[in-house]
């Protein structure tokens, strides 16, 4: 799922506001930058699905960035390095919970193509993006709640802050409901840069607006004295 990792990232920032939406959404997206990183050293590929109109591409190897027991495996030592730093126990069991988040959100929206771990042969993928209408209506549904709920919960700090905020989602919408159609560029150097160059473009965009946008003061408890959260 594309912008639904966003999502997820979104939520957590909402339920933990001492999170850092940017390293929210770095967990979210992790498993993508792994596979970015192996597309471009030609470890991983994809391959086209011919005749498909919708969903044109299908990972036939991104067992070492896609599957269950490695994201398990990149989410233990995400959050094992986060803890380490920040000694924020609930932050980074959050972390990665979003870690993990990724193969099950892949899992829906893929076909099938996500395995269960490397040199297991069975591979799931329920195909939500074989389907466009339904894709706009779940995965898009999906962000828009997610992106209203946070907007709620928090407030800019001036006009401009605000301005990023909702460009930046705009610019997530209409890439993640394009996604589908285009799909990834079957070159994999090409589709590994272009990833990495884009995903990391909007990681820092989150942590941007982690520094520019705060709680709202219906979200701020009474007593509360602070809201700092990790950068």
């Amino acid at each position: 799922m594309g912008i639904g990792h966003f999502g997820v990232a979104l939520i957590a920032k909402r339920a933990e506001p001492k999170l850092s939406l940017g390293t929210a959404t770095l967990a979210a997206l992790l498993a993508d930058f792994v596979g970015f990183a192996l597309l471009i050293a030609g470890v991983e590929h994809f391959s086209p699905v011919a005749g498909a109109a919708v969903n044109r591409m299908i990972g036939d190897h991104i067992v070492w960035s896609h599957s269950l027991a490695m994201d398990t495996f990149y989410g233990a030592v995400f959050a094992a390095f986060y803890f380490a730093i920040r000694r924020f126990s609930k932050g980074a069991w959050i972390l990665f919970a979003l870690v993990l988040s990724h193969w099950i959100l892949d899992s829906i929206s893929h076909r099938p193509d996500m395995a269960l771990a490397p040199g297991i042969a069975m591979r799931l993928g329920f195909g939500l993006w074989n389907s466009y209408p339904a894709t706009v209506l779940v995965e898009g549904g999906f962000w828009l709640a997610a992106a209203i709920l946070y907007a709620r919960a928090t407030q800019s700090k001036s006009l401009a802050a605000a301005i990023a905020f909702w460009t930046g989602v705009a610019l997530l919408t209409f890439i993640g409901l394009a996604n589908p159609l285009q799909g990834i560029d079957p070159d994999p150097r090409r589709a590994g840069i272009g990833g990495f160059a884009v995903f990391t473009i909007f990681v820092a965009w989150a942590y941007w607006m982690n520094r520019v946008r705060i709680r709202s003061r219906s979200e701020t408890p009474p007593d509360s004295g602070s809201n700092r959260s990790d950068r």
